[in-house]
């Protein structure tokens, strides 16, 4: 039986947090990656807030930035899942809040 590479902490923590807000039902645990995903410039406009089903949804700071943001919906998904694992995130959902 072949033995798994050791994965760093840095590659488990992103699945620990997406398990935990999961779990919990508040994506504010995923905060650092949904940062790391889509970059500063977004990330200071929205905040994860819920995941829930695949779906997270994402505080938004105006109606402009969810438009915005669900245009890049496929991509973003993309992206966290790159962090997050397959499948983690299916959809997006966009709330406005501050």
């Amino acid at each position: 039986m072949a033995r798994e590479l050791p994965k760093s902490l840095n590659a488990l923590m992103p699945r620990v947090l997406a398990r935990l807000a999961e779990e919990s039902g508040k994506g504010h645990a995923l905060a650092p990656v949904w940062a790391a995903a889509v970059g500063a410039q977004i990330a200071k406009h929205s905040s994860p807030y819920t995941l829930q089903g695949g779906t997270l949804v994402v505080t938004v700071a105006s109606a402009e930035w969810a438009r915005t943001l669900s245009l890049e919906q496929a991509s973003l998904v993309e992206r966290l899942n790159a962090r997050l694992g397959a499948g983690t995130v299916k959809t997006l959902s966009f709330r406005l809040g501050g």
